[in-house]
């Protein structure tokens, strides 16, 4: 995948910049509730600032983002996780596969991308992701 198409999976929720799990899932070629069962197996490796479920109210906010008509077709019925930089870093360890492994490369190349290009510009041109 794409470093853009990653890129455009990351959402800034909390003042963090994060990936959602089922976009994660998708990535990963993985179903969202395989994900989050790896996730909720290794829960003591997710603190807070690796991994969050976002509020009913973040959850309404971003399906507006995304544009999502009928959520319970496109399987939103539950509040989705966030994983923050260091959450999908940790996704790794817990899907551990080589595929998983390539795929993180990837994702953390896509963060390390933003930051920089937030880093680049002059305060006056940065806007919310």
């Amino acid at each position: 995948m794409q470093i853009q198409q990653i890129q455009n999976k990351i959402y800034e929720i909390r003042g963090q910049r994060v990936m959602i799990d089922r976009d994660l899932a998708e990535v990963y070629d993985v179903e969202t509730r395989i994900l989050n069962q790896a996730v909720k197996r290794n829960i003591e490796r997710f603190p807070e600032d690796f991994m969050f479920q976002l509020t009913d109210l973040e959850f309404k906010n971003w399906k507006s983002q995304i544009v999502i008509s009928n959520s319970i077709n496109m399987g939103l019925r539950n509040r989705p996780y966030a994983f923050t930089e260091l959450g999908v870093a940790m996704l790794s360890s817990v899907l551990n596969s080589k595929t998983a492994i390539q795929i993180n490369m990837g994702i953390m190349r896509a963060f390390v991308a933003i930051r920089q290009s937030l880093i680049s510009k002059p305060a006056s041109e940065i806007t919310q992701l």
